[in-house]
């Protein structure tokens, strides 16, 4: 009698011939997105301090949405918005596709909480800057400075020559800007339109400050004054003129982040240490530099301070995104 033909599934080491379980390939849980209950709170915040960065000359709220990790999420999200309505009128289906490509649960929570950060640091922290300038913008200065770490992390460690050379002209071009001294335009609406568009521009870039360059046109004090005082005239044309530069110049940031990445971090690496000058605490007010004078060591330690306050948003934005 012939012997049986063995099981198909039995394995050598199995004398009873039983089916083993295959070992099973160890796999990876996928990362789980951030949920949106704990999106909105901290984007709240983090247009917050956009918001506030933004109402203090020569304080980058760019920079900070780059510390806060929201930078790329809303240059892009403010071109699909941009883009969407542009097309309402033409190819409403093409608007909703665009409108749909915009992370809402970080942008709205964002634009809302620009606002009240706007409001309360023009009338709390403004005052502080002006009575005490030299402590007030060394804290500036090491929040600044601390933040190129965060482009620097982007770009990686193999920096080209001319990568180099790149970062050094720009961030030399940018010092000679923010050196000019500051002038006093007429505060006619058409000058406040172009202003605002100007300003506007330099929002949306790391580096540069929208109050620093009023105060270079000499429309600082003119805008802080028509928002204390609830102008609205003022504040609807410059709100407008906000609205068309950003209209004009997002769209061109939003296709270098996507097809020119590394070529535009190294750009806004040199933008914001070329912008370092214009917080120096110890300047003219023709904007010369000056050796430092009064309160060193207080100025040190704010600026240690604002070191550990942009170090801590990095660490906090790093925690909330993982989870």
């Amino acid at each position: 009698m012939p012997a049986a033909a063995p099981l198909p599934d039995a394995r050598p080491d199995d004398p009873h011939g039983a089916d083993l379980p295959e070992p099973r390939p160890a796999t990876r849980r996928p990362r789980r997105p951030p949920r949106r209950g704990r999106q909105v709170p901290w984007s709240l915040a983090r247009g917050a301090l956009v918001g506030g960065a933004e109402a203090l000359p020569g304080i980058s709220g760019g920079t900070i949405a780059l510390v806060t990790g929201v930078y790329e999420t809303a240059v892009t999200g403010a071109g699909h918005l941009l883009s969407g309505l542009r097309l309402l009128v033409t190819d409403r289906v093409a608007a909703r596709r665009e409108m749909a490509r915009v992370n809402w649960a970080v942008i709205a929570p964002l634009l809302l909480g620009m606002v009240p950060g706007l409001v309360l640091t023009a009338g709390f922290v403004g005052p502080l800057l002006k009575e005490h300038p030299v402590p007030m913008t060394a804290l500036f200065l090491g929040m600044t400075a601390t933040a190129l770490l965060v482009p620097l992390r982007m770009i990686g460690s193999r920096w080209t020559a001319r990568e180099v050379l790149t970062a050094v002209l720009v961030a030399a071009a940018v010092f000679v800007l923010v050196g000019l001294p500051p002038q006093n335009l007429p505060t006619t609406y058409p000058v406040v339109f172009v202003g605002a568009a100007l300003a506007a521009c330099a929002l949306a870039l790391p580096g540069t400050s929208g109050s620093f360059l009023l105060l270079t046109f000499g429309l600082y004090h003119p805008a802080l004054d028509a928002l204390n005082d609830r102008d609205l005239g003022f504040v609807a044309v410059f709100g407008a003129g906000m609205v068309v530069g950003l209209g004009c110049f997002i769209k061109e940031l939003q296709w270098l982040l996507e097809h020119r990445r590394r070529a535009t971090l190294v750009i806004m690496t040199g933008v914001v240490v070329g912008a370092l000058r214009a917080l120096w605490p110890w300047q003219t007010e023709d904007r010369g530099l000056l050796p430092p004078g009064e309160q060193v060591p207080l100025a040190l330690l704010m600026l240690l301070t604002g070191a550990a306050v942009v170090l801590g948003l990095t660490v906090l934005d790093a925690r909330i995104r993982r989870r």
